[in-house]
């Protein structure tokens, strides 16, 4: 095992960890991956491993040429392929949450995007927070996994959004899955993404009828962040 595979392991553990410490979690639902994409491979939590004991030698690598398992003795998360489809489709991203996390899950469930009523939303998300259509009877199958990468992707592509304007998706039914440039960064959005669909269900029980913010408050929040010109936190060395 190379020292960047070994970093990427520890990372990873400890990205999986985070979300049960965040409350996004129950039981053993859920998982954390990270890409590397010089070495051909991602990392990922082991299929309904506990988060209480998991450690770096638990998670399995698995090729992202062809998903093959290519290190570890466990049974990789049943999700793996839809990570595997979110790294092919999204090359500038580098690692992928998918949570159970109850707000966003319930917004999911509606079958509804989640409206960007305020300014926090827009700090991460460029407009609403999306939701795909139902899985068809035919993507049920084998390929049940791989399709719901591909519905994200196919999401994403029809609101001609980016992975960076928009990094996550509600599944219709299932849940969200997150990215972002790393896995504790995509951890940071899964986060965030809970604390955003909870302040909007609490924002339609106290009124209904609330609006939208205005496409130039959310363009000037998100670019502070994310833009060209963004001067949100310290400068990198």
């Amino acid at each position: 095992m190379t020292f960047a595979l070994d970093a990427l392991r520890i990372e990873v553990a400890e990205a999986n960890a985070a979300i049960d410490r965040a409350g996004l979690v129950t039981l053993s639902f859920g998982n954390v991956s990270g890409v590397d994409r010089e070495a051909g491979v991602f990392v990922i939590k082991p299929s309904g491993a506990p988060y209480a004991t998991l450690r770096p030698e638990d998670l399995v690598v698995v090729s992202l040429s062809d998903g093959r398992v290519v290190e570890g003795g466990k049974r990789p998360s049943v999700d793996t392929p839809t990570h595997r489809v979110l790294y092919e489709a999204f090359p500038g991203i580098g690692g992928v949450v998918h949570t159970h996390s109850p707000y966003a899950s319930a917004w999911a469930q509606a079958g509804r995007p989640i409206p960007c009523f305020g300014t926090t939303h827009a700090d991460y998300f460029r407009g609403d927070v999306p939701v795909t259509r139902q899985l068809r009877a035919d993507e049920l199958g084998d390929g049940y996994e791989e399709d719901t990468g591909r519905v994200i992707v196919e999401t994403l592509e029809g609101a001609g959004r980016s992975a960076i304007e928009a990094p996550a998706v509600l599944v219709a039914s299932h849940g969200p899955f997150v990215w972002g440039s790393n896995a504790t960064a995509a951890v940071e959005t899964a986060i965030a993404l809970e604390a955003i669909a909870a302040m909007a269900f609490r924002t339609l029980a106290i009124e209904a009828a609330t609006s939208e913010i205005t496409e130039e408050l959310v363009a000037r929040h998100f670019d502070r962040k994310h833009g060209a010109g963004a001067y949100y936190g310290q400068p990198r060395d």
